[in-house]
């Protein structure tokens, strides 16, 4: 019986030796969504502009990307003229702004330009919460059926677009 004793730490050495190889295989920039494959969250909004309410149903008929942005983040600042440049393309995108106030926001579109179809407001962050958004910016895509296809987390540029989110995005427009 004690020889068996002598046998414990060789087995906790490889039980914690397995569970650290494990974590090295993995890609620390993927932070994996419960919505993918499954309808928008039910939500109703204003847009930032005011002049509308706004429901899940804004998803339903043409893929789109949602953008989630706000003007207190600098990643977004940087992936701004990369959006402008997807809109000119005709790539539908809405914008979802997040936890921030809307004047700063109005203002950052009229500066920087407006690539967004509408925007949705969302200044406590509830819709964010619905999504799953650890923080801006964060892209997802959706189908013409509402359903989430695919998210990405970070700036979106000129790699990230070949990359699977543009590839999730193409493979949905005829």
């Amino acid at each position: 019986m004690r020889r068996l004793f002598l046998f414990v730490p060789l087995v906790l050495f490889s039980s914690l030796a397995w569970f650290l190889f494990r974590g090295l295989s993995l890609d620390p920039k993927e932070l994996p969504s419960a919505l993918i494959g499954k309808a928008m969250p039910t939500f109703t909004a204003t847009t930032l502009s005011g002049k509308a309410m706004v429901d899940e149903s804004l998803f339903e008929g043409e893929p789109r990307l949602l953008n989630v942005w706000g003007t207190w983040c600098p990643t977004c600042v940087a992936e701004h003229p990369y959006l402008m440049r997807l809109a000119e393309q005709g790539v539908k995108i809405v914008g979802l702004n997040y936890k921030d106030d809307d004047s700063k926001a109005l203002a950052w579109l009229a500066r920087l330009g407006d690539p967004y179809e509408l925007v949705i407001k969302d200044p406590e962050g509830m819709i964010g919460l619905d999504l799953g958004v650890y923080g801006a910016p964060e892209t997802y895509v959706i189908d013409a059926k509402g359903i989430v296809r695919y998210r990405h987390v970070g700036e979106v540029n000129e790699r990230t677009w070949n990359g699977p989110l543009g590839e999730a995005y193409r493979a949905l427009v005829p």
